[in-house]
């Protein structure tokens, strides 16, 4: 599951010359999803409304869920190492600042009497609100600044860099494509690292199926209704009819591309209609969406992704049963 990215408020990104509201780029994207064939599909980004953000927080706790723990783990063991490693004046996570993770770097950096300032780049304003002034709140002195923005299209407005870590953890990237996304997005990063910056980013990687398929299919059903709610995020926003209790949650590891795919499946024939997408959607029985990718990483696999990016792979820093990794990247040149 992506880590928190959420959906967007009625602000803008605050970048000169962005016309298009949060709204209509919306619209554009779930019409462009919905109308895919042979598989309809949603931008997992619209999971987090406030509701949806609380439903992840749930998942990361359950007892299946091994990423948030393992990755925390990691974490403990080495945030010390990682700052020791960069020295960041600036700590800027790509995501809402929610949970320990970020916190472990933070305290690191306090430790090494390095870091000045923290950026928190999200696109839910409520939650990115509320972990400003808790950051505030821990750690006084810090300069903290929220920015809302979608991650994979407004790094730009990060500014310049300068003895920043940059972090995108919780295994997010799995989201991207691994061949049409990541490279690109990889690449956008780049442009935004300065020589001294560092990009740590969170992998989840290649493991037993039934692992795998357990930590999206827990038997609480709590990944199930984090996944309907995605439906009740486009009926609000979009003015959509769905009925999020008329699908069936689906979650299984395709072997042969390495991920997780999420659906949604249609218990019953259905129309829907998304007046603010102009769409209207027909489902027979059976028929499904796709709500997710989440890519299973190899150190190999994600190495090839980094070519010609502009970054290189400089630690993996992983646990012992190799659940999980950190890879630190640098700026090539």
């Amino acid at each position: 599951m992506v880590a928190p990215s959420k959906i967007p408020s009625s602000r803008g990104t605050g970048q000169p010359g962005r016309d298009v509201t949060p709204r209509a780029r919306m619209a554009a994207e779930v019409r462009a999803g919905l109308s895919a064939q042979p598989l309809p599909w949603l931008p997992c980004k619209y999971f987090y409304d406030d509701r949806g953000s609380a439903l992840f927080e749930q998942i990361t706790r359950l007892p299946e869920y091994y990423p948030t723990r393992t990755e925390e783990g990691i974490l403990e063991r080495v945030a010390g190492d990682v700052v020791a490693a960069t020295r960041p004046v600036e700590l800027c996570e790509l995501g809402s600042g929610v949970g320990r993770k970020v916190r472990l770097l933070l305290d690191a950096g306090r430790a090494f009497r390095t870091l000045e300032r923290c950026m928190l780049l999200d696109i839910n304003a409520t939650v990115l609100a509320e972990s400003v002034r808790s950051l505030e709140g821990e750690y006084p002195g810090l300069c903290v600044r929220g920015v809302v923005g979608d991650f994979q299209r407004d790094l730009p407005v990060l500014g310049p860099g300068g003895r920043r870590l940059a972090l995108l953890l919780a295994g997010t990237i799995g989201n991207f494509h691994p061949d049409r996304e990541v490279p690109q997005f990889l690449r956008a990063v780049a442009r935004q690292l300065a020589p001294d910056d560092a990009f740590l980013v969170g992998l989840d990687l290649v493991k037993d199926e039934g692992r795998l398929e357990a930590a999206y299919n827990d038997a609480a059903g709590v990944t199930a209704e984090f996944n309907r709610n995605i439906l009740r995020v486009v009926n609000a926003a979009l003015d959509a009819d769905f009925d999020p209790d008329a699908y069936d949650h689906v979650a299984f590891y395709d072997r042969d591309h390495a991920w997780i795919e999420m659906r949604l499946r249609a218990r019953c024939d259905q129309r829907v209609e998304v007046p603010g997408a102009g769409l209207t959607l027909t489902l027979r029985r059976g028929d499904e969406i796709r709500t997710e990718l989440s890519c299973k990483y190899t150190r190999a696999t994600f190495e090839a992704r980094l070519a010609r990016t502009g970054l290189r792979l400089e630690s993996w820093l992983s646990d012992a049963e190799s659940l999980f990794a950190l890879a630190l990247l640098r700026r090539t040149a």
